[in-house]
């Protein structure tokens, strides 16, 4: 993990102004002669700079996106607390952490965040900007924003803005998050009953009904002590562990900001405005960012493509579907995007991260 100071205010869409700005990130491979064989990806929700992590059957030796081949980057992003300026992060000013007082960051100041670095790194062109989820989001704001930055974007199973549907869940994880009495204390365990009860809610909206029904479904005659509720609980346990709950409270509003149209003359004038040839792709079992809302996006987009995932997995498949999405992204890659439409086989079932 790599750091950057950018030792000058930033000031967010909101009018907060933090004094500095502290950016984690990750590379793997080398930047060509050229400089033009980078390949930027933006993480999603819970994630972290690590791609190579987390994106496993994507990035690494002998696979789509080759450390040998490409100069791969991925940020950490503002808010998140995995090494970027975020709630547990110490405020210059008053040597304490930011905590509750840590303002509401939007996509697009995640993307100016992003901008930051690149200008550091002196990337002057990417050949790939590609992301998932809440990362797709923030391709998406980055290619309308710096349309002659990108020969290609990917956009997986993201949307041009943040619907109803996918607010309402993460406002009722809020409500879960300040029921917990602890959450702005000093408590050691700060926020862990609230996070956890969370983080049970939104993987019900990362899944899908078959996926609970083949893989937590009990086969015996028991009453109680339901596989289903253990895996809950488990999910809930293992984001404790690993994340702060402010973090989670503040990634969630920004997820909510996403509108790609604000300030833009609305969502489809913001769509032409990326010039980029770009893969949309969606996930046919996707309730949480259903396939109509990529389906919008690929027809406003001037040089776009939808493409379709097979997946058991629901919204979880850009996070395992690695088969079909090393197809499509290979394409991209290869010629820009496809005369039609990539309809890919199922895949095996395999177990997900669940990092987003």
């Amino acid at each position: 993990m790599q750091q950057l100071h950018h030792p000058h205010p930033f000031t967010t869409e909101s009018g907060y102004t933090f004094p500095d700005l502290n950016i984690a990130y990750c590379t793997y491979g080398e930047l060509n002669e050229t400089r033009d064989n980078v390949i930027w990806v933006c993480h999603a929700l819970t994630a972290n700079a690590d791609a190579a992590d987390w994106w496993n059957g994507l990035i690494g030796a002998g696979k789509l996106f080759d450390p040998t081949r490409y100069f791969i980057i991925c940020a950490n992003m503002l808010g998140s607390c995995y090494g970027t300026t975020s709630p547990i992060s110490i405020h210059p000013e008053t040597g304490k952490k930011y905590g509750k007082d840590f303002p509401v960051v939007t996509v697009r100041d995640m993307v100016k965040a992003h901008q930051i670095l690149r200008e550091a790194l002196n990337i002057q062109a990417i050949n790939l900007l590609a992301g998932g989820s809440m990362g797709g989001q923030q391709a998406l704001e980055w290619a309308i924003m710096e349309p002659d930055l990108f020969k290609r974007v990917a956009v997986i199973a993201a949307n041009a803005k943040h619907s109803a549907w996918g607010i309402a869940f993460n406002e009722s994880q809020r409500m879960a998050l300040e029921a917990d009495p602890t959450l702005y204390t000093d408590e050691p365990n700060a926020g862990q009953k609230g996070l956890e009860a969370a983080r049970a809610m939104a993987m019900l909206s990362y899944r899908h009904y078959q996926t609970y029904e083949s893989t937590q479904t009990n086969t015996d005659d028991r009453f109680d002590n339901f596989s289903a509720s253990s895996y809950q609980r488990y999910q809930g346990y293992k984001l404790w562990k690993r994340f702060d709950p402010i973090s989670y409270w503040i990634l969630g509003k920004a997820m909510d900001s996403h509108d790609v149209g604000r300030g833009r003359g609305g969502l489809i004038e913001a769509l032409k405005l990326v010039k980029a040839p770009t893969a949309v792709i969606g996930i046919q079992s996707d309730i949480l960012f259903p396939i109509e809302e990529q389906q919008f996006i690929a027809q406003y987009i001037p040089n776009a493509q939808i493409e379709t995932i097979q997946s058991p997995y629901g919204h979880d498949g850009f996070l395992i579907e690695y088969e079909q999405l090393t197809k499509v992204l290979d394409h991209l890659l290869d010629i820009g995007v496809s005369k039609e439409p990539v309809l890919s086989q199922l895949s095996p079932e395999v177990p997900g991260s669940e990092l987003f």
